[in-house]
């Protein structure tokens, strides 16, 4: 009786052992050839670059992704010439459109008409961006239009247009961060 459980309790780790990668590989799991792919052993995120006009824009954008990177992987961050891979982007496409107004009734002598002013807006910006083999040059991967919004309020001061204006960028920069990290580190 013992050896016959025995035998069945050995049949049974058997058959799940052997059915775990037919399991996995049904949900989207993989195995990947180390030797193909390869593992990022460290990575350089050099300075992004912007048609933007603004003022620090790309140095504040590049140390959120550089900050995600560094609180999430165990990989280091290296100098462009050292590390194994190069995460490079562009943000070429910064759109500000006015999402929600509020109308003002004056009047010029009999005339009554109606001044408009914005109440929010929506910042919305677009990268290209891939991650490179530095020594063999190969593009791991490359989205072009990655993109990311939000919201922000317009009022009547202009200093703090400017703040909500400035948290708002720094709001998609974190949102595209994640993305970024998710993307890079989803491959190993």
């Amino acid at each position: 009786m013992v050896e016959h459980v025995l035998r069945y309790q050995s049949r049974l780790l058997l058959t799940l052992f052997l059915s775990i990668p037919v399991i996995l590989s049904g949900c989207g799991y993989s195995f990947q050839d180390q030797g193909e792919s390869g593992e990022i052993t460290s990575i350089a995120i050099p300075l992004m670059t912007s048609t933007s006009t603004g003022k620090g824009f790309e140095a504040d954008f590049t140390s959120i992704i550089r900050n995600e990177f560094i609180s999430h992987a165990r990989i280091p961050i290296l100098s462009r010439e050292e590390a194994q891979a190069v995460l490079i982007g562009h943000i070429h496409e910064i759109q500000r459109e006015s999402v929600s107004f509020s109308r003002e009734p004056f009047g010029v002598g009999d005339h009554l008409s109606y001044y408009e002013t914005t109440n929010a807006a929506l910042l919305r910006i677009k990268l290209d961006v891939h991650l490179k083999d530095r020594i063999t040059g190969k593009t791991i991967w490359r989205e072009k239009t990655m993109e990311e919004r939000t919201r922000y309020d317009i009022g009547a001061d202009p200093i703090t247009d400017r703040f909500n204006q400035q948290q708002a960028i720094l709001k998609v920069a974190r949102a595209l961060a994640k993305r970024l990290y998710l993307k890079t580190m989803e491959r190993f």
